[in-house]
């Protein structure tokens, strides 16, 4: 069941959080401006690594960028904290993490429930959990002799990576495929997968808000 936004509103406001290279955020931009995604914009982009060039991609697109190092804070909890009195100032509606490497504290997940969507580089439930993010994910797909791997768009929940699954695409693998050749197959599938299943989740979200 989603939960509702706060007051009818014409467009959902969303918050980006991304700790790498941001190229998830710059396919939700591109799908927005080109409105593969309706009724949203992206708000605010979040980064907890100085060096991720979501920042960058967001400055470029003229979207406000902040870094929120955890290194700053003295609790996980301290540092989500700070994070959510940010969201609320930009009045976020959704969260979408996009590569962003931290767990998401219990505090923070209440305050956003059913309204936190994450990609995640395997066909989940298969390789995901703790401790199964970027090539390791890759790597292991390619250990296990799969013949196939893909993207998942999931519900944030307490679980990692066990939230409801909301879209998924598969590619193919070959006997020759590396982890590096599988990573620039998902990847290339995950620029189209998220802004499908973000304009599906947002779509849904007006439809219960009316």
């Amino acid at each position: 069941m989603l939960q509702e936004m706060d007051g009818y509103k014409n467009s959902a406001s969303l918050a980006v959080l991304a700790s790498g290279n941001g190229s998830n955020l710059k396919a939700l931009i591109k799908s927005i401006k080109s409105g593969d995604v309706a009724n949203a914009n992206i708000s605010l982009v979040i980064s907890n690594k100085k060096e991720s060039k979501a920042l960058t991609i967001a400055k470029d697109a003229e979207i406000p960028a902040v870094l929120l190092e955890r290194n700053l804070f003295n609790s996980d909890e301290e540092y989500d904290f700070s994070l959510l009195n940010k969201l609320k100032e930009f009045n976020i509606d959704v969260v979408l993490l996009a590569g962003y490497l931290r767990i998401i504290t219990a505090p923070f997940l209440k305050a956003y429930e059913n309204r936190i969507l994450n990609i995640h580089p395997s066909l989940l439930p298969d390789f995901g959990g703790k401790g199964m993010y970027g090539m390791k994910v890759h790597q292991a797909v390619i250990n296990s002799k799969a013949e196939k791997s893909g993207c998942t768009v999931h519900l944030v929940t307490e679980e990692i990576d066990g939230g409801e699954v909301l879209a998924q695409a598969c590619v193919s693998i070959t006997p020759d495929d590396t982890a590096e050749i599988l990573a620039a197959k998902v990847l290339k599938e995950e620029h189209k997968l998220y802004p499908r299943a973000v304009n599906n989740f947002i779509s849904n979200l007006m439809l219960n808000n009316r």
